[in-house]
């Protein structure tokens, strides 16, 4: 038979005294360590309420952390755990001697009264281990705060980045029980029957696709792909100006690829119907710069942010929905594109390959939609390989999204971009005429059925719109009042911040009320 050696060795951690911080202890409940310790090798049930709170790490003494690391490998190889299991496994890894020894780990055992407490206890470690974290966290922070060599927003960035990664970390969600759920549920279902659109999330604006989708669902990771020159930054600016200026849905964008600028040129030319090429070289008439200031009212009083960040990590990211979510309540997040995108400073990422980063950039995506509760829209780029098909099977497939597997497994909707007319095609397959059409194949819809909605390309205008849509449909100027020139409008130079902006009527005098509303930096 084993026995345990009762002979007490010369223990180095048994005078272990813990560092100071300004002549202070930092924070540590030694004595809760070991009853929970002692707990878990006493009874099976402990084990099980604790397992999944704590890591190694939030044990302050490095000797309980070896112990809890022997309990660790014991609990995932199905073996029991007790008072002799840890022990062995403990020599097993080599650590004995750094736990204490065994009759240290058997005194463990001794000075557990009962396991009843032992949930709340490694709670009550767990926050002493986040105090401890933050303090290391503010101390680097103030450190490199007072170095002269120090970039002050990459520090900025560096401490954002520590303290979301400290809660993504340490503190989840708690379960919930099915009578709190069901009474969600049955408030959701009872708000959507009062909903005559039928439109229950975020609405895209187009009717066929929100026909299917019921509008941009909460939580919901939606990944949209197309090959270049298909419209895919069209697309979802249009679907970005719908939600905000149509239905008042602050929606934010992250555009990694073009500058802000360029794509309020972009929404200008599509809000006032005017070619891009016109705008971007001022050939305008006098009577299309009224046009101009006319229509992007509405466009100047929407709760629509743009943010520009070049290769955004994942943790900026984070942290500016985050901030927007608290300060604006946005709805929905659109980001061109995913593959834009950096794993950022998490070292455990960005040192592996390309797809697993990409991997690792859409499983956040996917738990920040969840966390924020919004839908967030990716766009993605396409592999070649729809090009090398054969002349008529040019749709793409869940296949040909580009470097990662992954991004297929942690959407809840993907849909793809398709325009045969790009290929020469005149009609679809079906034989319908694909001259200014294109097609919203959606190839994955994990709340609903495959589908193919179509919906009209404006090439002119860079923007796509309902298949019923008719060019100057939505001229503000009904035939009985010409659009004339206005001279004071004309007054000086010809830019968009002429004094026509002062004559914003009732419904839109966001410029008038609000001079700085669009100087304002959202982040």
């Amino acid at each position: 038979m084993n026995t345990i050696s009762t002979n007490k060795p010369k223990l180095k951690l048994q005078n272990y005294l813990p560092p100071t911080l300004d002549g202070k202890l930092q924070p540590q409940a030694t004595d809760l360590e070991e009853a929970v310790l002692g707990a878990m090798m006493l009874e099976k049930e402990a084990l099980s309420n604790v397992i999944d709170i704590l890591k190694p790490e939030a044990f302050y003494k490095p000797a309980h952390q070896s112990i809890y690391r022997a309990i660790i490998d014991l609990f995932n190889n199905s073996e029991p755990v007790d008072l002799l299991t840890v022990t062995a496994q403990l020599r097993k890894n080599g650590e004995l001697d750094i736990a204490g020894g065994a009759y240290y780990i058997s005194q463990l055992t001794n000075r557990v009264a009962s396991s009843a407490n032992a949930e709340h206890h490694s709670r009550i470690i767990l926050q002493k281990y986040l105090q401890r974290d933050l303090i290391r966290i503010s101390t680097d922070i103030i450190n490199r705060s007072y170095e002269d060599s120090t970039d002050v927003f990459d520090l900025l960035d560096k401490a954002t980045e520590s303290i979301f990664q400290l809660v993504d970390t340490n503190v989840r969600k708690q379960q919930d029980s099915i009578s709190k759920l069901l009474a969600k549920a049955i408030t959701q279902i009872e708000e959507a029957s009062q909903q005559t659109s039928g439109v229950t999330g975020v609405p895209s604006g187009f009717t066929s696709l929100d026909r299917i989708t019921g509008g941009w669902q909460k939580s919901d990771l939606v990944i949209i792909a197309a090959r270049p020159a298909m419209g895919k930054t069209a697309l979802v600016l249009t679907l970005a100006r719908n939600a905000a200026v149509e239905f008042n849905k602050p929606v934010v964008f992250f555009s990694l690829e073009m500058s802000s600028l360029q794509l309020v040129n972009r929404l200008i030319s599509a809000e006032a119907e005017l070619e891009q090429d016109k705008i971007r070289k001022g050939q305008l008439r006098d009577d299309e710069f009224v046009q101009l200031n006319e229509r992007i009212k509405k466009l100047a009083s929407a709760p629509l942010f743009i943010d520009d960040t070049p290769a955004l990590s994942i943790f900026e990211l984070r942290a500016k929905a985050r901030r927007l979510k608290e300060n604006s309540d946005i709805q929905m997040i659109i980001i061109d594109y995913l593959q834009l995108m950096t794993a950022g400073g998490d070292t455990g990422r960005s040192g592996g390959n390309r797809e697993q980063e990409i991997s690792y950039i859409s499983r956040s995506l996917k738990g920040l939609a969840k966390e924020l509760d919004v839908p967030i829209i990716a766009l993605s780029q396409l592999s070649r390989d729809v090009e090398k098909r054969a002349t008529g099977s040019k749709r793409p497939q869940l296949s040909d999204l580009r470097e990662s597997g992954a991004i297929e497994q942690d959407a809840d909707m993907v849909a793809f971009i398709y325009r045969p007319e790009y290929y020469g095609l005149d009609v679809f397959e079906d034989n319908e005429p694909s001259r200014g059409m294109a097609e919203i194949y959606i190839a994955k819809n994990r709340h609903g059925s495959i589908a193919q909605p179509r919906v009209k390309f404006v090439g002119q205008f860079a923007k796509f719109a309902d298949v019923d849509y008719v060019e100057g449909a939505r001229d503000m100027y009904n035939q009985t009042t010409p659009l004339e020139p206005n001279s004071e409008f004309l007054e000086g130079t010809k830019t968009v911040q002429s004094k026509g902006w002062d004559k914003a009527d009732d419904s839109s005098d966001i410029i008038k009320e609000n001079p700085n509303h669009d100087i304002e930096d959202p982040f």
